[in-house]
């Protein structure tokens, strides 16, 4: 499943479902959590319910749940019964409990397995268990994580600078996110960009999470998935050189290090030029 872009959409919001599906985003996230105020989960339920009932699809459907302990949760299944989404958003995640909490759920429910995209740093104690998802791997499609929650949680009084960047603890619960997903070999998503009419700050944002080895980001609006698109797609110069690097090795298949271009490359080079080429599709 490719993961570029993964586009929010409140779940009591047909209208939006529909010019979402218009939006070219390579998947789309309806939401019954922090999107939808209380009296209107039921509402949200039954929209988002009609919408998987739908035959055709456009780009693959999650459906982001209320968190463990919320007591909506199971609420949230029952309601996808007649209709399930191709995966599950899992917010305020903490570890591989909260995965196979969520599997042993749907089993009581009666329902299949969906992969798991878990909002994996949205309390404190879930950042010390970002480790864990190796072992549950099997069950998650990505590994995601959040600026907005966590700083709520702690008391403190931000986590973005003016220019997009985060502040030094965020910076590191970032980066214990990526390595986190990459551990466990599922895509790494970068968080939201919240100021959604800010095209430049966006492709600076998405480039430098392309940079840092993410391989996809979650939009909050339609305008933003071309952006994000663009940033997650490697450049044809960039594919052009990995299938060099790829070709000189398998003309090479006895050495270890190859002189392309009057520059050394290594192994490291080949699963880089590898990783390039799946993400271009090639």
């Amino acid at each position: 499943m490719k993961l570029r872009s993964l586009l929010f959409v409140p779940g009591d919001r047909p209208d939006q479902m529909e010019k979402a599906r218009s939006a070219h985003a390579d998947a789309l996230i309806l939401d019954l959590e922090d999107a939808v105020a209380a009296p209107h989960k039921a509402e949200a339920r039954r929209h988002v319910a009609g919408f998987l009932a739908r035959p055709d699809r456009a780009a693959p459907v999650f459906v982001r749940l209320n968190p463990r302990g919320s007591g909506l949760i199971e609420e949230d299944i029952a309601s996808l019964a007649s209709a399930l989404p191709d995966g599950f958003v899992l917010p305020k995640a903490e570890g591989a409990t909260s995965v196979r909490d969520l599997g042993d759920t749907l089993i009581r429910s009666g329902l299949p397995q969906r992969p798991i995209l878990p909002i994996a740093t949205e309390t404190p104690l879930a950042v010390f268990r970002l480790g864990e998802y190796v072992t549950v791997a099997d069950r998650l499609c990505g590994l995601t994580w959040g600026a907005e929650d966590l700083p709520a949680a702690i008391g403190a009084a931000q986590a973005r600078l003016v220019d997009g960047s985060f502040t030094p603890p965020y910076e590191v619960v970032r980066a214990l996110t990526l390595f986190g997903a990459h551990a466990a070999g599922v895509a790494a998503l970068e968080t939201v960009y919240p100021a959604f009419r800010d095209d430049e700050g966006l492709q600076r944002y998405a480039t430098r999470a392309a940079r840092d080895g993410f391989t996809g980001m979650l939009a909050i609006h339609p305008r933003q998935v071309p952006v994000i698109n663009a940033a997650f797609t490697p450049a044809p110069a960039a594919v052009a050189h990995a299938r060099r690097v790829v070709a000189a090795f398998a003309a090479n298949p006895s050495r270890g290090v190859i002189d392309l271009d009057g520059a050394m490359v290594d192994a490291p080079h080949l699963r880089q030029a590898q990783q390039i080429l799946a993400r271009a599709g090639d």
